[in-house]
């Protein structure tokens, strides 16, 4: 990995003048040449590409000038300087090949592996367009002195006689040289310049054949029109003139050129998930003070412990809790939970969701790269950059193939230089020069990175992150799925979910009374009582002369009653007496719930049921998992009899219970040993052993951050729909590599051959340099248009 690094930062960039960074876009601009001029500030002078990024600036210099909220930002630093932001801009960035992210630069450039374009390790919120916008430019120019060359060249077949005659061979000739060479030496520059990295760092790739094929036809050429004397008879044609081959040449690098264009474009469209995610994160913040009073302030300046406000409508700034306030969120685009959220003192809340009608304080408790939205990022960006264990079966392929294609391109020259027809020497060369073309192993090398990188983005709008390219293959394979029961088949806290009240009690007096003297508690089934209370809408008032009676629960006034509130001992020792109420205690008990009594005035007025209950579509889900082939079974800590009861609720028929955290990393171990590849599904600190040790650990990305950590996949939304989606992405993505990488060895098994000129001895065709190129183009784009059909797979 050093000497690759050491190869990267040695050839991916010749040495050029210093550049400055435009604020706005982050390009580099040469500042004796920056189109948009200049604009000073601060005591600084910034430089811009083009005139409305000038523009912007001007109007609000402060807003390009604060630090990005990318997922590597770090909240934690001081503010620095305008000069120095704009130095660390230009000094800290990092490239990366998206082919082999072991390739790393800290300037932009071709990968001198692959001859990729570089791109920066942390997404941004601006896309770099700099190397589309350079193609297109070249392509541009590429395409205005390519087609009247064609048409030059191609004269006697597409202009009427008379008027081919108008021109020498020789004037023709000169002409062509003239519309050529900027299309070969300018607009194809960049292809000669990775080639020559590759031939250097002795790893051949799709440029080193276009820099062979182009450079072969565009010399023969000049050579044959500077000094046509050079050649013998048998070189020449019948009217005694040399072929000359400039169009050829011309059109390879203009179709080249498209090909990239195409390809960078497609790349960009990939990392829009990356950037919708970005555009989460306000820039600022409102932060309140030790007074109360409200200032908006860089997001980079809040520190974990600020008081923030989170005002009507507007978007959440960081993760942090309630404070004061109570609203409903949307958090749709984070957890992929489409209606708004209710939130309340003590909740979490989460960075990027947008705040509804109701007036928010929150404490910031994650800030910088800490924050869900910031990792999102990350792990998504790191998922779009890793590579699929089936790539290392076309690294292999790719070793071989460019030496291979070379030999070839020499044997097809000397066959038909020994035996083929009359100009043999042009025949040679011309099937030489399409061989070296059609065999371009773009195609090859875009067939995985390129379905890995629309999947990671798909998934990441379908709120399922794949931590790398690794776990989205291996969970099409899996065939085992366990699942933890608290909050994966749960909801993973205690709710209240039903009340059985005496008949001379209605069920909201019942709650009333209740959770108006839980307001004191700090007890988890307090708060379950009170969240219900609220829920439904009922008034609470606060209790009087409370006392809290350890072990057994609480009593105090609500208004002029006395009420007690507590388990079975409570009742036992107040001496109260159950009636018809103690059957069903007992019952529900059985089931695993907790049952609150409720007595006002030494009298049990009813029951409070509380319990962690199964999750709405946990049942469906189960059910469509199973469906789908895979052996579903439960794996918890709980006691039996609690894990039993949710089991057959969900129709699960194994069931292993009582189970301590080691014990799961090692019964997942003994899965794994009888043949069968496993993925676990859980959010707890106790999970994260066996989600680490599993095929492919899935975190529920309400859970633990271990937990998350641990596991290769985190479902943002925590509910079990999110298995079954992300297996159906990981099973589309493998069909579209596999359909890929035909795609890429057919094309290459096909046009091999045509291009050497097997066609010829049977029905006197060869494979023109022109047509190879288009060819080669098409096969790329048909494995980017396949590779873009995930974008809109049903999942």
């Amino acid at each position: 990995m050093k000497q690759l690094e050491h190869q990267s930062l040695s050839v991916v960039e010749p040495e050029s003048p210093p550049r400055a960074i435009d604020p706005v876009c982050g390009m580099k601009v040469d500042p004796e040449r920056a189109r948009g001029g200049s604009c000073e500030h601060a005591g600084t002078t910034y430089y811009f590409c083009n005139p409305k990024c000038r523009a912007r600036f001007a109007a609000e210099p402060a807003k390009y000038l604060a630090p990005k909220p990318a997922a590597a930002a770090t909240a934690h630093a001081p503010r620095a300087t305008d000069a120095e932001s704009a130095k660390s801009a230009q000094s800290s960035l990092i490239y990366l090949c998206p082919m082999d992210p072991d390739v790393r630069s800290d300037k932009p450039g071709a990968c001198p592996k692959c001859g990729m374009a570089l791109e920066p390790a942390e997404p941004t919120l601006t896309a770099d367009s700099s190397e589309l916008d350079a193609m297109s430019r070249r392509f541009a120019v590429a395409c205005a002195l390519t087609l009247p060359l064609f048409a030059l060249a191609m004269g006697s077949m597409l202009l009427p006689h008379p008027a081919t005659t108008l021109l020498s061979a020789r004037t023709r000739g000169v002409l062509e040289f003239i519309l050529a060479t900027p299309v070969c030496m300018w607009a194809g520059f960049p292809f000669f310049e990775r080639a020559i990295a590759s031939l250097k760092n002795r790893s051949t790739n799709m440029f080193t054949l276009i820099g062979l094929g182009v450079s072969a036809a565009y010399v023969y050429s000049v050579v044959a029109l500077c000094a046509p004397s050079l050649f013998p008879s048998a070189l020449r044609g019948e009217h005694g003139e040399i072929g000359l081959y400039f169009e050829a040449a011309a059109v390879i690098v203009s179709l080249v050129l498209l090909g990239q264009v195409l390809e960078l474009r497609a790349r960009a469209r990939t990392s829009s998930a990356i950037r919708r995610l970005l555009e989460l994160t306000p820039e600022t913040a409102r932060r309140l003070d030790e007074h109360g009073e409200e200032r908006d302030v860089p997001l980079a300046e809040i520190r974990v412990g600020d008081r923030l406000r989170v005002r009507p409508g507007a978007k959440v700034p960081v993760d942090g809790s309630i404070l004061d306030g109570e609203s409903h969120l949307e958090e749709a685009l984070i957890t992929g939970e489409p209606a708004p959220v209710h939130k309340h003192p003590g909740d979490r809340l989460i960075g990027g969701t947008v705040n509804g009608t109701g007036s928010l304080i929150m404490r910031a408790d994650k800030v910088g790269s800490d924050t869900l939205l910031a990792r999102i990022v990350s792990l998504v960006s790191e998922a779009q950059r890793s590579r699929a264990p089936i790539q290392k079966l076309v690294d292999r392929v790719a070793a071989l193939f460019v030496p291979s294609v070379i030999a070839i391109a020499l044997v097809a020259f000397v066959v038909w230089f020994a035996w083929g027809p009359e100009p043999r020497f042009a025949h040679g060369l011309i099937n030489a020069v399409a061989v070296l073309i059609v065999a371009c192993p773009c195609a090859l090398g875009l067939a995985t990175p390129m379905s890995i990188l629309v999947a990671s983005g798909k998934g990441a709008n379908h709120g399922v992150l794949f931590k790398n390219a690794e776990a989205l293959e291996r969970l099409a394979q899996v065939d085992t799925l366990v699942l933890d029961k608290t909050g994966t088949l749960t909801e993973g806290k205690p709710r209240l979910v039903s009340l059985i009240a005496r008949s001379s009690v209605d069920e909201r007096t019942l709650l009333h009374a209740a959770a108006s003297l839980e307001l004191r508690s700090e007890h988890p089934l307090g708060k379950a009582l009170v969240e219900a209370a609220r829920e439904r809408g009922i008034a609470l008032i606060e209790p009087s002369a409370f006392e809290s009676v350890t072990g057994q629960g609480i009593r105090g006034k609500v208004g002029a009653q006395r009420i007690s509130l507590g388990n079975a001992r409570l009742i036992a020792t107040e001496q109260l007496e159950l009636g018809e109420l103690e059957q069903r205690a007992a019952e529900l008990e059985r089931r695993d719930a907790t049952v609150v009594y409720v007595a006002v005035a030494a009298e049990v007025v009813g029951l409070c049921v509380i319990a962690d209950p199964i999750k709405s579509n946990a049942a469906r889900e189960v059910h469509a998992l199973q469906a789908a082939g895979l052996r579903v079974l439960m794996l918890t800590g709980d006691a039996p009899h609690a894990a039993n009861a949710v089991a057959a609720e969900l129709g699960l028929d194994e069931v292993i219970a009582g189970v301590m955290p080691e014990q799961k990393a090692e019964l997942i171990a003994r899965f794994q040993k009888d043949g069968h590849v496993v993925a676990m599904a859980g959010d707890g600190i106790n999970d994260a052993p066996a989600l680490a040790r599993a095929d492919v650990g899935i975190a529920m990305g309400t859970g633990a951050d271990i937990a998350i950590e641990s596991a290769s996949i985190t479902l943002l939304g925590g509910e079990l729909g999110g298995i079954r989606r992300a297996r159906t992405l990981s099973r589309l993505t493998l069909k579209n590599i596999e359909q890929n990488l035909f795609f890429a060895f057919a094309y290459n098994a096909l046009g091999l051959p045509i291009a050497a000129g097997v066609l010829y001895p049977f029905f006197g065709l060869f494979l023109s340099p022109m047509i190879a190129a288009a060819a080669m183009s098409l096969s790329s784009l048909s494995v980017i248009a396949n590779a873009l059909r995930l974008q809109r797979a049903r999942l």
